[in-house]
């Protein structure tokens, strides 16, 4: 299946911590069908005239395009970092089980309920 109206949402945050609190938050939420957590990763990135390092998580997100305003509205209320990166990728294609999962979890009616997990 190709073209399903999918995305990949990328978020870092400051540390775990914050990662877990908007991850259930969104999923709790039909935001996002899933989302993955990556504990430590290592960014290195221009702010404030000057190279900045800095330890973070990673929030890859699986959701649907006609989420994303709602989505990126909700990470930036919960979020600490005065500019967070949230970035969305097509996705193309995928397993098809996986993707009509996805497309069941993820509703504009927060009272609906996904089909289970995808496992």
């Amino acid at each position: 299946m190709i073209g399903g109206g999918w995305v990949l949402v990328l978020v870092t945050t400051s540390n775990k911590e914050e990662a877990e609190r908007i991850a259930e938050d969104i999923v709790k939420n039909k935001l996002a069908a899933c989302t993955n957590i990556v504990e430590k990763i290592e960014s290195i990135y221009w702010w404030n005239n000057k190279v900045e390092k800095s330890g973070e998580a990673l929030l890859i997100i699986k959701t649907k395009v006609t989420q994303l305003g709602k989505l990126v509205r909700r990470i930036k209320s919960l979020h600490s970092y005065e500019v967070p990166e949230i970035i969305a990728l097509p996705i193309i294609g995928g397993y098809p089980d996986y993707l009509k999962w996805l497309d069941n979890s993820v509703r504009a009616n927060n009272n609906d309920q996904g089909s289970g997990s995808p496992r």
